[in-house]
């Protein structure tokens, strides 16, 4: 069994949990006061971006050696208009950079907590995009998501991040305005 930490306890870090869960993960949370101590092998990151610097501040170390999934949309929330990180790059290659001794993948971006829960996107299985540079690492996520029950698929290396985030701030900009709701998104027909 393997044993997953996912620090965040809001939709998506409980919908990430109990798709985890549901395919036979051992999975606890650390929650919104950073307090806690890392028990998985994998470490899934279900926290808005402003976080992550603290995260790997306060548990670099624990980290260390570790797949750790990141998770975020790094969008400009007060206008909806942009990306925060550098063009060409991701949160995931900051946070890569950052923790260069942990297996950092790109993962649950491009889907809404809802979307996870029901494991449908419309009439489509909902399907998780992973992108990382270490293949056994995101294999190893790939299985535990499609044990759960929703797809997976890799996207390829972890410079393939930067094209998930502007999927995913598309994605976000269209319910936020309305376009499409909070069960809605992307889904993908193989």
């Amino acid at each position: 069994m393997t044993n997953v930490t996912i620090f965040g306890t809001g939709n998506m870090g409980s919908a990430i949990a109990s798709v985890l869960a549901g395919g036979g993960a051992s999975v606890d949370h650390i929650g919104t006061d950073g307090a806690g101590t890392i028990t998985g092998d994998v470490v899934v990151l279900a926290v808005p971006y402003a976080a992550l610097a603290d995260i790997t501040a306060k548990y670099a170390d624990q980290l260390a050696g570790k797949i750790v999934v990141e998770t975020t949309n790094p969008l400009d929330f007060s206008t909806f208009d942009s990306l925060v990180v550098a063009d060409g790059s991701s949160a995931t290659a900051e946070l890569a950079a950052a923790l260069p001794s942990s297996k950092v993948l790109k993962g649950f971006n491009t889907t809404f907590a809802a979307t996870l829960a029901t494991k449908k996107v419309g009439d489509l299985a909902t399907t998780v995009l992973i992108a990382g540079d270490d293949e056994s690492a995101k294999q190893t996520v790939v299985e535990l998501i499609t044990a759960g029950g929703v797809q997976a698929i890799d996207a390829g290396a972890l410079a393939r991040a930067h094209e998930l985030e502007a999927i995913g701030f598309l994605q976000l900009t269209l319910a936020a305005g309305e376009k499409i709701n909070w069960t809605g998104g992307f889904g993908i027909v193989k």
